[in-house]
C-alpha cells in the first residue's frame, strides 16, 4: 500500500453561520446543506493502519461558526445501524459504544490538543490529551446530540471558545482531527491520516482555516453550590450546610484563572484504606476536581502531588506521661485555592497554583488534672507552583518548575526548582529528555539534594528502543508538596520493543519487549535493585487482550528503607517472577478480566502469589455490574516489625490479602445515571519467627523478643450515589455513604467471622445532597 499520498496535511475550510442552529442531532437545518465544506476519505488507524475507510462507513464532517462558538455536523454511514454500539454511560465513561470526536489545537503547535468526544448514546466525553496523557478530569461545557437513523448515525456539536485556547489573530490557523470509533469492530479512524510508525499523533492532525474577525465573549463564570450533610454512628450524630464559589475567568484569550472560596470536597469519592506494612506513606489517588481539572502543566516534571494540600498533618504531638491525647483531627482544611494556567501564542505555557490551608490544633488532656491544652500539629501554611513550558518545532518542549511550602512559624519550609526537556526530531523518529532538579529544605538541620535524568529513545518503526541513566543524592527531597520514596543511588534502564504495525492472520496487534534495570546505592556500592524482563503484549483477531511477561533478579539485591533507620538495609534474596493476563472482548455482554503472578525467591520455603479476577455482566446499554477479587498471599515474607533498645527486629510472616470490589451502573439517560461502589478490604500479617537485623544486611535469630506484633486490618466502603447534570455545567448529586474500619493485633483468618466483625463495628453512614450551578456571565448580562 502506497501511503505517501497520505502524507500530506488536509485543510478543511470553516464557513460562518447565517441562520440558527440547533443543536438536535437531526442536522435539517439549510446552514448545513449551503456552502460548508466536507471533511471525508477517513483512514484507518487501528487496528490496520492506512486503511481507507469503506464506501459504507463513509463519514462527513462539516465545521460552520460564528462570534461564540464552532458547530460540527457529522454523518456516520453504517450499513448495520441495528448493530451500532451504545451503551449509556456517565461523562467521561467511553463504555461499550461508537464514538465521534474532534481534536482541536488552537495554537497548531503539535503539543495539546482539547478532544471532544460523544458516544452513539449521546454521552459526552472530554479531554487535555498530550503525547504522555489524557486527562478526562478537564471538564468543559459545550452541546452535543445524536441522532440514530436508517443509515447510521448523526452528531451535531457546539464548542463554545470559551472551552477552547487559541492566539488573538484576526486569522485563526488551528490544528484539527476528526475521529470515528467502530466499537464492535474495535476500528478507529480519523479524518487526517495518522502513521502508526511514527510515536508522535498529535503532530499528525489536519488544519483548520477560514475562521475569522472573530471576538469572543469574556469568559466569566460562576459555579456556585450549597451541600447538606446527615451523618450518623454508634455514638453521635451530626448536620452541616456548607455553600460557596468557585469562579473561573478569561483573563486573556489564552489564560484563565479558577478559584474555589469555602470548598467542601465531601462528595469525593473514597480512599482505598490498607493494611500498610512498607516503610512508605500509602500514595493516594486525587479525588477533589479542583486538583484534577486542567492540571497538565502542573504535573510536568512529576514534582506536585496535590494531596499534600490538605493532608494529614506533618507534626505530632508532644504527650507527657500523664497526659494523652483526645482529639487530633487526621486532615487539614483547606481554606482557599486559587491557578491561573494558559499559553502564550509564542507556545509558553505558564501555570500558577496557590493554595493555604489552616492551622490545626490536637486536644491533650492532663490526666492528673483534667486540664485541656493544644497543640499546632500543622501551622498556617502556603503551597504553591510555578511552571513555565516552552513548547516549539511542533513537538519538543522546555520546561522550569518551581514548587514551595512555606509555614507559619519556625516550622520547615522547603523549595524544589527543576528544569525538564523533551526534545524530538523534525521526522519524530528519535527523542532526547532529561531533567535537573534541586531541592532546598529550611528546618532545624538545613539540607539540600539533587536529580538528574536523561533518556534517549528511537520512537518510530517496528522496533524501537531507549536507553536512559538517573542519579538522586541522598539528601533529595520533594516530599513536602511531592511525592517520592527512593532516593541516593543512580541507575541504568535500557528498552528494546518489537512491535506490528497492522494484523496477521492470528494477532491485531502485537508487541514484544525487553527490559534491563540495574540500581545502585551511591553510599555503599551495592545493588539496591536489578532486573531483566521479558514481555509479550497481543490483541486476538477476537478482540481479546492478552499479556505475559516474566521477571528475573539473579542477584541479591538490598533494600535500604525497610529497616527505618539511616544506613541500615537488609539483603533481599535473587528472585524469579512471571505473571499473565487476559481480558476478553470488551463487546461482549459478559467479559471477564483475569491477572495471575508469582514470585519465587532464592530462600526456602519463601513465595508471593497475586490474582486479580471478576466477570463484568452489561445486562442492556442502561445497566451493567461488575464484581472482582484481589486476593494476594505472602509466605515467609520478611519485614521489619519493631526496635528494641537498640535492635532492629525483623520477622518471618505470613500475609494475607483479600480485596472485593463490586460496582453497578444504572445510567437513565445520558445526563442521569446511578452509581454503586462497593468495596470490602481484609488483609493480616502473622509472625512466626523474629530476627534482629545485624551490620551487614542479613538477620540473625532472636528468641527473646516476645512482643505481639500480629496484625489484622478490615475495611469497607460504600457509595449509593445518584447524579443529576440538568443543564449545562450544573449538576444535583444525592450520595448515601456506608463505612466502618477497623485493626487490632488478633489475627483472625476467617473471612466470615471478619466479615461479620466489620459489620458489626461502628458503621458510620452520611447521606448528602449537593446542587451546584453553572452560570454564564454573558448570560446573566444580557438578562439584567
Amino acid at each position: 500500500m502506497n501511503l505517501s499520498a497520505f502524507a500530506q496535511k488536509k485543510i478543511l475550510l470553516a464557513k460562518p453561520r447565517g441562520g440558527n442552529i440547533t443543536i438536535d442531532g437531526k442536522a435539517e437545518e439549510e446552514e448545513w446543506h449551503k456552502n460548508a465544506e466536507i471533511a471525508s476519505d477517513f483512514i484507518m488507524f487501528s487496528p490496520d493502519n492506512g486503511k481507507v475507510i469503506s464506501e459504507d462507513k463513509k463519514t462527513d464532517v462539516k465545521i460552520l461558526y460564528d462570534n461564540d462558538a464552532i458547530y460540527i455536523l457529522a454523518i456516520l454511514n453504517d450499513n448495520e445501524p441495528s448493530k451500532i454500539q451504545k451503551e449509556l454511560t456517565q461523562r467521561d465513561i467511553f463504555g461499550v459504544a461508537d464514538h465521534f470526536a474532534v481534536y482541536i489545537n488552537g495554537f497548531d503547535d503539535g503539543q495539546q490538543d482539547y478532544r471532544f468526544f460523544v458516544s452513539a448514546a449521546g454521552t459526552q466525553m472530554d479531554c487535555l490529551a498530550t503525547e504522555e496523557t489524557e486527562d478526562f478530569s478537564w471538564d468543559a461545557i459545550w452541546q452535543s446530540s445524536v441522532k440514530i437513523t436508517a443509515t447510521g448515525w448523526t452528531v451535531e456539536m457546539r464548542i463554545p471558545y470559551a472551552a477552547l485556547r487559541f492566539p488573538k489573530n484576526k486569522n485563526q490557523k488551528w490544528g484539527i482531527n476528526f475521529m470515528r470509533e467502530i466499537q464492535r469492530k474495535n476500528q478507529k479512524y480519523t479524518w487526517n491520516y495518522v502513521n502508526a510508525k511514527i510515536g508522535a499523533v498529535l503532530t499528525q492532525s489536519g488544519k483548520l482555516e477560514g475562521i475569522e474577525n472573530i471576538n469572543p465573549p469574556t469568559r466569566l463564570f460562576f459555579i456556585p453550590y450549597a451541600s447538606a450533610y446527615y451523618q450518623k454512628d454508634s455514638f453521635n450524630t451530626d448536620k452541616t450546610f456548607k455553600a460557596g464559589l468557585d469562579i473561573k475567568y478569561g483573563i486573556n484569550d489564552a489564560f484563565t484563572l479558577d478559584a474555589i472560596l469555602v470548598p467542601d470536597f465531601g462528595q469525593t469519592k473514597f480512599d482505598n484504606a490498607i493494611l500498610n506494612l512498607e516503610p512508605f506513606e500509602q500514595e493516594l489517588n486525587e479525588n477533589r476536581p479542583f486538583f484534577t481539572e486542567g492540571t497538565n502543566l502542573f504535573n510536568i516534571g512529576n514534582l506536585f502531588y496535590s494531596r499534600r494540600i490538605g493532608g494529614i498533618p506533618t507534626q505530632t504531638p508532644n504527650v507527657a506521661e500523664n497526659e494523652e491525647i483526645t482529639n487530633s483531627p487526621s486532615n487539614v482544611d483547606l481554606i482557599n485555592a486559587v491557578k491561573i494556567s494558559g499559553r502564550t501564542k509564542k507556545g509558553l505555557g505558564i501555570g500558577f497554583l496557590n493554595a493555604i490551608t489552616e492551622q490545626t490544633f490536637a486536644t491533650i488532656k492532663n490526666n492528673d488534672s483534667n486540664i485541656d491544652r493544644k497543640e499546632v500539629i500543622e501551622p498556617l501554611t502556603n503551597y504553591n507552583i510555578l511552571v513555565l513550558d516552552q513548547r516549539f518545532r511542533q513537538n519538543s518542549s522546555v520546561s522550569f518548575i518551581n514548587t514551595n511550602t512555606t509555614r507559619n512559624g519556625g516550622f520547615r519550609d522547603a523549595n524544589v526548582a527543576g528544569v525538564v526537556f523533551d526534545l524530538n526530531t523534525k521526522a519524530n523518529t528519535y527523542s532526547l529528555k532529561g531533567d535537573f532538579k534541586y531541592s532546598s529544605i529550611n528546618e532545624a538541620n538545613n539540607y539540600d539534594g539533587f536529580k538528574t535524568y536523561l533518556d534517549f529513545a528511537k520512537t518510530s518503526g517496528k522496533y524501537r528502543y531507549n536507553v536512559s541513566g538517573k542519579y538522586i543524592s541522598e539528601n533529595y527531597d520533594v516530599n513536602d508538596l511531592g511525592i517520592i520514596f527512593y532516593t541516593n543511588y543512580h541507575n541504568f534502564y535500557a528498552n528494546g520493543s518489537y512491535r506490528i504495525l497492522n494484523p496477521t492472520k492470528v494477532f491485531n496487534t502485537f508487541n514484544f519487549e525487553q527490559e534491563i534495570n540495574i540500581e545502585i546505592q551511591n553510599n555503599t556500592g551495592k545493588l539496591q535493585e536489578s532486573w531483566y524482563k521479558t514481555i509479550l503484549k497481543a490483541t486476538t483477531l477476537k478482540n481479546h487482550y492478552l499479556e505475559f511477561g516474566i521477571i528475573t533478579s539473579p542477584y541479591e539485591n538490598f533494600d535500604f528503607y525497610e529497616a527505618r533507620t539511616s544506613g541500615r538495609y537488609v539483603y533481599i534474596p535473587s528472585r524469579f517472577e512471571s505473571y499473565i493476563g487476559l481480558e476478553t472482548n470488551k463487546n461482549n455482554n459478559l467479559t471477564f478480566d483475569l491477572y495471575l503472578s508469582g514470585i519465587k525467591y532464592n530462600e526456602k520455603n519463601r513465595t508471593t502469589f497475586n490474582i486479580n479476577t471478576g466477570p463484568k455482566y452489561r445486562f442492556n446499554n442502561k445497566l451493567s455490574l461488575a464484581y472482582y477479587i484481589d486476593y494476594t498471599y505472602k509466605r515467609n515474607d520478611l519485614g521489619w516489625v519493631a526496635f528494641d533498645n537498640a535492635d532492629i527486629i525483623f520477622a518471618k510472616r505470613n500475609t494475607e490479602t483479600f480485596q472485593n470490589n463490586f460496582t453497578g451502573k444504572y445510567s437513565l439517560t445520558d445526563k442521569m445515571t446511578i452509581n454503586l461502589t462497593a468495596r470490602y478490604y481484609w488483609s493480616y500479617s502473622s509472625n512466626k519467627e523474629f530476627y534482629t537485623l545485624n551490620s551487614i544486611g542479613y538477620v540473625d535469630p532472636n528468641d527473646t523478643f516476645k512482643m505481639n506484633k500480629d496484625r489484622n486490618f478490615n475495611s469497607w466502603n460504600l457509595d449509593l450515589s445518584y447524579s443529576w447534570w440538568f443543564a449545562p455545567g450544573s449538576q444535583l448529586s444525592i450520595l448515601y455513604r456506608n463505612y466502618a474500619q477497623e485493626e487490632t493485633n488478633k489475627v483472625e483468618q476467617s473471612l466470615n467471622r471478619n466479615i461479620g466483625s466489620i459489620f458489626n463495628a461502628n458503621m458510620t453512614n452520611i447521606f448528602s445532597v449537593s446542587l451546584r450551578y453553572f452560570i454564564d456571565y454573558n448570560s446573566v448580562k444580557n438578562k439584567f
